[in-house]
């Protein structure tokens, strides 16, 4: 698709070869591929070019279900901003919205407009990432599979405080991906704002002090986005204790069946031997009184167990 705001902004959005063909004759400008807007080097993603610059950064796509890294590209220019993305970003469409109410011509402004898009979209990003914590924490410590609604009935089946744990533990690794990319794509724009202050010479920029804006606001999402990222660490730790709970009851009601089970064998294991002067042979009530004493030591320790809250 081929978009243009007035006649310095090009938005080329996921271009077939015959858009980049087009908006290469009337600019005079090579279009980078997505094979080169993805480069890793600083020296790939900030050039300078013959009368502008060639900028480009990860940018997050923003839907935590599927969220993913994909290149976006600025060629700045006097004259002309070409920009080329591969996914649908709501900062485009929020700067569109501000340059067609200032009237706004200049690629530059148009850029520092797309700049502070950009970063506002990413910060709400974060600030729903926070809900989504927040919400995260409340199931990781008020862990209850049955729902308030039904807190008072029976125990709920181990099967599904399994599946339960296993949700929160995939919410708490999506949330850190996520995390890990927001922070990939402010090191990006981070990186944009000091190049293109030391080599806008003859881009007529005039960025009133907003460059230094935009940087702190960066700086602010980078310790936010830290905060973030521990208590990704902090929830993920209290999920991981909360399954080792689980595990150790589990192990509580083996180790208890086990101990339950060892004097029956026992005193059973005696009685059991057929040896010809053994004096329990010759009593009338023998077997019941082994019977007696072998249900006294399974319950026993049953009794013990229960008082001292073990089951």
């Amino acid at each position: 698709m081929l978009k243009k705001h007035g006649a310095v902004w090009i938005d080329l959005f996921d271009p077939s070869a015959e858009e980049v063909a087009a908006v290469e004759k009337e600019t005079g400008l090579r279009i980078p591929t997505r094979a080169a807007l993805s480069e890793v080097e600083t020296s790939s993603r900030l050039r300078r070019l013959k009368g502008g610059l060639s900028l480009s950064t990860p940018m997050i796509t923003f839907e935590q279900a599927d969220s993913q890294l994909k290149p976006l590209g600025f060629l700045l220019t006097k004259d002309h901003l070409v920009t080329v993305r591969f996914h649908d970003l709501r900062a485009y469409g929020h700067a569109a919205k501000r340059l067609s109410e200032e009237e706004a011509g200049d690629p530059a402004e148009t850029f520092i407009v797309l700049l502070e898009e950009l970063v506002d979209s990413l910060a709400d990003a974060l600030e729903e990432m926070a809900g989504d914590l927040d919400s995260l924490s409340s199931r990781i410590f008020d862990f209850d599979v049955r729902g308030p609604s039904a807190r008072r009935m029976e125990e709920p089946p181990p099967r599904r405080r399994d599946l339960a744990l296993r949700r929160i533990l995939r919410a708490i690794s999506r949330r850190g991906k996520v995390l890990g990319k927001v922070r990939a794509s402010l090191l990006g724009l981070e990186r944009i704002l000091p190049f293109v202050s030391s080599a806008c010479d003859g881009l007529e920029l005039n960025d009133d002090g907003r460059f230094e804006t935009i940087r702190r606001d960066i700086e602010s999402l980078d310790e936010f986005e830290t905060r973030l990222a521990e208590n990704v660490q902090f929830l993920l730790d209290a999920a991981l204790g909360l399954i080792n709970i689980e595990q150790n009851n589990v192990f509580r009601v083996l180790t208890v069946v086990s101990v339950v089970g060892v004097p029956p064998t026992l005193i059973a294991s005696i009685y059991g031997m057929n040896f010809k002067n053994m004096p329990e042979l010759d009593w009338t009530y023998g077997y019941p009184y082994a019977l007696g004493l072998i249900f006294l030591s399974a319950v026993m320790p049953i009794i013990y167990f229960r008082i001292r809250g073990w089951f």
